[in-house]
């Protein structure tokens, strides 16, 4: 007979030996997990935290399939999380991104907004482009202005590496700096949902002889059991994906990378087809070989929604993901179980203001590294002061540092002038909008620039996203190229691009380049925008037009044999002047003649442009004379004058402090006089207005005498720059202003 009180004890063992095991069950502690927590090479410690799947299912489904040589100590099982210190906040993170055309560069602007919104370190971006992503991402990053994020762009010629940017991955540790260490390469259809720096953590888990972080292939693709005849290239179990690379870029030289996979690649090519995904297939081909390089990753650095995929195993709670790998063609459109999660953390970014990601890492030194100190090959000045030459971008720049002009302020310079602003100023947000500095994207979708002729013109104007419904209109008047500015929202930008898809004019139309200027501040920085389609242009002549202005059906054809006739350019610097008029109707029959215009104004049906709120504008053209003129004739200057002209491409650019309503091409053509530009009213050319509702700050110029106040000051500060730059030339429009 057991003694009183045992039973008690035996039971109360009993039942905490019954909870200790539900806890082991429930929190997810292994084997597995206990000998990687112990440490070693190539072992990464986890924090036992509980993984119950929402549809009840075994922890153990969380593993890709349990085929001891594809699983690689468990790396690909999300219930293992990793807990590893962070790298100190101000030590410099590096990425590498390989980018090509059009298309791949909008992709990059929405991973890089992923990685500064969870960032929390400096961030060294190693941009290995070709010649288009090179122009666009050069502007972008120079104009974006993060602090503590130091864009270098490495443009490779197309014949380099036999122009084959899908093998640009393998050739980074010869392209990037030589004493880079170690980067961490992406590519541009991942979104991160973490901090890159526990990515960057998991360096420190590398052996001796590990030289290439990779997470798992969650598809069957390398197993060739796909479809009938599948013959994928060799791989170590179901091989590695790409997407998400840690390369030690020191331990790779020292180990002869670039002949190791050259070597192995030449050999396979001997049995197999060409590549199927590029470089992931020869990055397998050499970890078969050499299995010691690669240090399997954790899979959710990496979670793959590919055809076929079986990425849902890999995690059990949102909170696991840490990157999403949008490797599948269909992008959005590919189906799993959970693609509604990982669509619209996706379009969160592709839509998220990326003014607010322009956040300083208080307690970091803001100094650059050394060799990123600029955008390498970057010409484009900042909206600094009142520089006439804003946002300029010279095409035939030779790729010489020492030509370009200053590359404008640095983010702190940029909020020091800011701070210096006073509030209580009246034209606080005048002066607000002249110091802003504007991202900005250019050629936002695929353009093929026009081939090079002698007197060929660009059309140029800027237009907001209320104004998107007249671009159909305008390609079908204008069959030449267009140089178009749009100022727009981040979200906005995304609603243009389907815009464009969805309409069979647009989509055909090549030759019209797209620029968008990213929103910011209460006033439309109407020249700003401008000037960003002026740079653009790529022609020797450019019709500087605003977008609700329909041109005659001939005028392309017809300012091109004018420009050839009246042998400008070196031998006569002239402004062709293409009469402008307006229609009071949202529906009326375009003249396709001038015989048909003038019919049309002696019937009440056109008029002069702003005939009734301001006649001066247009004035100076004589419309009479133009009625029966059958060559060009030369007109004066007069003031308010604003035509719409044909210029040469490296013309004066518009003034950049005209923000908002008012003055803005009136001081432009100011500019032209006092540089001796003839002003030429041409006798065959016309445009017309269409009507539209009226923009906001043309509402708050009529309505408010602040806003006149301070376009006034504005007014005197062009003309006081004028006198110090044209001296006593300049006085006749400060005299002409002071007339009645």
């Amino acid at each position: 007979m057991l003694p009183r009180g045992r039973p008690r004890a035996l039971g109360a063992a009993a039942l905490l030996l019954l909870l200790l095991l539900i806890g082991f069950l429930l929190f997810g502690g292994d084997l597995e997990c206990e000998r990687r927590e112990r440490g070693g090479p190539g072992s990464f410690p986890c924090a036992l935290t509980p993984r119950i799947p929402q549809d009840g299912r075994p922890r153990e489904a969380a593993a890709l399939g349990r085929d001891p040589q594809t699983d690689h100590g468990g790396h690909n099982r999300s219930d293992c999380v990793l807990l590893r210190p962070l790298p100190p906040k101000c030590e410099l993170l590096h990425v590498a991104i390989v980018c090509a055309g059009h298309n791949t560069s909008r992709d990059v602007v929405t991973l890089v907004k992923s990685m500064l919104f969870y960032r929390k370190n400096p961030l060294h971006l190693h941009l290995v482009t070709d010649t288009v992503a090179r122009n666009i991402l050069e502007t972008l990053f120079h104009t974006w202005m993060v602090p503590a994020v130091w864009p270098q762009v490495s443009w490779i010629p197309n014949k380099h590496y036999s122009g084959l940017y899908g093998l640009m991955k393998l050739v980074l540790p010869g392209v990037l700096p030589p004493d880079l260490a170690r980067v961490i390469v992406l590519d541009t259809d991942v979104t991160f949902a973490s901090d890159i720096a526990e990515l960057w953590a998991l360096f420190a888990h590398f052996s001796d002889e590990q030289v290439i972080g990779l997470v798992e292939n969650q598809s069957d693709w390398y197993l060739g059991n796909l479809w009938r005849n599948h013959k994928p290239w060799p791989a170590l179990g179901r091989g590695f994906n790409t997407g998400v690379i840690l390369l030690r870029l020191d331990r790779l030289r020292q180990a002869g990378w670039e002949q190791m996979w050259k070597l192995t690649a030449a050999q396979e090519l001997h049995t197999l087809p060409a590549t199927s995904l590029a470089d992931q297939d020869i990055f397998n081909a050499v970890i078969k070989g050499h299995p010691a390089l690669v240090q399997p990753l954790p899979c959710v650095w990496n979670v793959q929604l590919s055809d076929h995929t079986l990425a849902e195993r890999c995690y059990l709670e949102v909170a696991d993901i840490k990157v999403i790998h949008w490797n599948s063609p269909k992008k959005l459109r590919v189906k799993n179980k959970h693609v509604e999660f990982f669509r619209n953390h996706y379009l969160t970014f592709l839509e998220y203001n990326g003014n607010l990601l322009r956040r300083e890492l208080f307690g970091c030194p803001s100094p650059p590294p050394p060799g990123a100190e600029r955008v390498r090959g970057s010409c484009l000045p900042l909206p600094w002061g009142h520089c006439p030459s804003l946002l300029w971008w010279d095409p035939a720049w030779s790729g010489d540092l020492s030509s370009c002009p200053s590359p404008g302020p640095s983010a702190p310079q940029v909020q020091q002038a800011l701070a210096q602003l006073s509030e209580v100023d009246a034209c606080f947000e005048f002066r607000q909008q002249q110091l802003t500095v504007h991202r900005v994207h250019l050629t936002f979708l695929p353009h093929e620039p026009p081939p090079s002729r002698p007197h060929d013109v660009t059309l140029v104007a800027q237009l907001s996203m209320d104004r998107l419904q007249m671009l159909e209109a305008l390609c079908r008047h204008w069959p030449g190229p267009m140089s178009l500015a749009l100022y727009l929202t981040d979200a906005e930008a995304q609603q243009f691009l389907h815009f464009v898809e969805a309409s069979a004019v647009l989509s055909a139309r090549q030759d019209v380049a797209y620029h968008v200027v990213y929103r910011e501040g209460p006033l439309y920085p109407i020249n700003q925008v401008r000037n960003v389609a002026l740079a653009q242009a790529l022609t020797p002549y450019v019709f500087l037009s605003d977008i609700d202005f329909l041109p005659a059906y001939s005028l392309y054809d017809y300012l091109r044999a004018s420009i050839e006739q009246l042998e400008l350019g070196s031998r006569r610097k002239a402004a062709l002047v293409v009469p402008a008029f307006e229609t009071p109707h949202y529906r009326f029959s375009f003249p396709s003649s001038k015989a048909e215009l003038l019919a049309l104004l002696d019937a009440g049906s056109l008029y002069t442009f702003r005939y009734h709120e301001w006649p001066r504008g247009q004035a100076p053209t004589d419309y009479a004379r133009w009625r029966e003129a059958q060559t060009p004739y030369r007109v004066q200057w007069a003031a308010d004058y604003e035509p719409y002209v044909v210029v040469p491409r490296d013309c004066p650019r518009y003034d950049p402090r005209f923000v908002g309503f008012g003055w803005n091409k009136v001081a432009h053509t100011v500019e032209l006089d006092a540089q001796e530009y003839e002003l030429l009213v041409l006798p065959e050319a016309f445009t017309i207005h269409l009507p539209h509702t009226p923009s906001l700050d043309s509402s708050r110029f009529r309505s408010s005498t602040t806003y006149h106040d301070c376009l006034q000051a504005l007014k005197d500060e062009f003309h006081q720059d004028l006198s110090r730059h044209y001296g006593a030339a300049a006085l006749k429009y400060l005299t002409a202003l002071q007339q009645p």
